[in-house]
């Protein structure tokens, strides 16, 4: 089938990853702020991310309140929502997009195709979006976060198929491999296609689940132009 759309990721694809550095950093500021052992606080940081991106939090107040009820503290709310805008800055700084992003999104359209994502975030990222310059690039996207699904549930891939108005299988879908998003597109019938930037450092990047992928790969995301043609 000819391709008529193409949805990407966003963390680590259109944009670059966290690093565990920048991650840690914040962390520990966030447990400072709310007088926090680190280690816990961040132990239930990690723990709930899940639950984050399947927007049972709809805040990182909400989260941060959630943590400190299980350490039996109890932050007074200046110093919650202090913590709450360290992550959020954490995410408006890594929300830059790769050199050659609005570029290859601005193509792909020229040529007539569908674009559309699929991101397993928290609510800080739809909060943000329209201040990104993706907004007006990317067509209906799903936000894990808003829909209660991720990936690599089928039905989050279907339900961005369908906000578009196309069938799997006319569909690429490019990503780093995070959370075995490849892997869950080619179930759908998807074809996936794995960006791997030279310029990241695959030992200093925040990625959930990994997976080792074997199919068609990329290293810029200008290359998709190439499976289009």
């Amino acid at each position: 089938m000819k391709h008529q759309a193409v949805i990407f990721d966003l963390f680590g694809t259109l944009i670059p990853t966290f690093c565990y550095e920048e991650h840690d950093r914040m962390l520990a500021r966030m447990a400072d702020l709310v007088d926090a052992p680190l280690a816990a606080f961040t132990e239930g940081w990690v723990q709930t991310g899940p639950q984050r991106s399947v927007g049972e939090f709809q805040t990182a107040e909400a989260c941060i309140r959630h943590i400190c009820r299980a350490l039996d503290l109890a932050p007074d709310e200046e110093a919650v929502a202090q913590a709450a805008g360290l992550r959020l800055d954490l995410i408006r700084q890594a929300m830059t997009a790769r050199s050659d992003a609005v570029e290859t999104l601005t193509r792909l359209r020229g040529r007539g195709l569908k674009v559309g994502l699929v991101s397993n975030c928290p609510a800080e990222v739809p909060r943000l979006w329209d201040g990104t310059p993706f907004a007006g690039l990317l067509e209906a996207p799903v936000f894990s976060c808003s829909v209660g699904l991720r990936k690599p549930d089928p039905r989050i891939y279907r339900l961005a198929c369908e906000r578009l108005g196309v069938e799997a299988g006319a569909c690429l879908f490019v990503g780093d491999g995070g959370s075995r998003e490849l892997s869950g597109a080619l179930a759908v019938g998807m074809a996936p296609v794995q960006i791997l930037d030279p310029q990241d450092d695959p030992q200093d990047a925040l990625r959930e689940s990994r997976e080792d992928w074997t199919g068609p790969a990329i290293q810029a995301l200008s290359q998709i132009l190439d499976f289009v043609r």
